[in-house]
């Protein structure tokens, strides 16, 4: 079996945004990138299948700016086969970028594709779904277990009322949750045969696919500082501001 992982190159998790003077986006310019953390576990949960015996190989694919590129060995470094990078430089929305991970699904035939539940950056929590509609495959969401059978998958699903197991016949779509797996490191050695692994460049018109946008952002805002709170010497004081301050009681 394959399996598919999309990774996604966004602005690294310790970094604080900082939006544009004129309000138009999120400043990216000498900002440090880095892989989705959600698609790293992706990475990660796709490797263990594959030592486990339950895949042959770990395609992981990319759309984005030639930068991108980093993105992917990071993930070749980690342990997958062979990477695609769907090269734009356009900012692409979740369905845009469904549309084309249906193409690259189509032609590499995957027997499951794993990918982060949402990115960092937008999240949006939409690929995924998008994705499995698309291709009318099953799909299992918020997997913080996944467990490989025969022709099918099991997957333990994080649910508001606590977990939900799953079985969704193959091929389908699992996106992962943070609770999944701890992504490993990269050694040195593995990160200079990264650099020798085959990394395949397209373009979404290789798959037909319209990036035009249809939505437009119109003003980019940061929010507002937080107000000091305020101490209170007794309970019944405490509840009278929930009644006539918060409004929460």
């Amino acid at each position: 079996m394959k399996i598919l992982v999309p990774v996604k190159r966004v602005v690294d998790y310790n970094v604080k945004i900082r939006v544009k003077p004129d309000g138009s986006g999120v400043e990216l310019a000498n900002v440090k990138m880095s892989m989705n953390p959600f698609d790293e576990i992706s990475v990660e949960e796709a490797l263990r299948l594959k030592e486990a015996g339950k895949a042959e190989e770990v395609v992981v694919v990319s759309i984005g700016p030639a930068k991108a590129e980093e993105t992917l060995r990071t993930a070749l470094a980690m342990g997958a086969d062979r990477a695609i990078l769907v090269e734009t430089e356009e900012a692409l929305e979740p369905l845009t970028v469904a549309k084309i991970l249906k193409g690259v699904a189509e032609a590499e035939a995957p027997g499951l594709v794993i990918l982060g539940k949402q990115a960092i950056d937008d999240d949006s929590n939409q690929t995924g779904q998008m994705l499995a509609a698309l291709l009318k495959w099953g799909q299992a969401t918020f997997a913080s277990k996944v467990e490989i059978g025969d022709g099918s998958a099991t997957v333990t699903r994080e649910v508001d009322g606590g977990l939900q197991t799953v079985e969704v016949k193959l091929p389908a779509i699992v996106t992962t949750d943070l609770r999944l797996n701890e992504p490993r490191y990269a050694s040195l050695p593995n990160i200079m045969k990264a650099k020798k692994k085959p990394l395949d460049k397209t373009s979404p018109a290789d798959f037909g696919v319209d990036t035009a946008p249809r939505l437009k952002v119109l003003k980019t805002e940061e929010p507002g500082g937080r107000k000091a709170g305020i101490k209170v010497k007794t309970v019944a004081e405490l509840v009278e501001k929930l009644k006539t301050e918060a409004g929460v009681l």
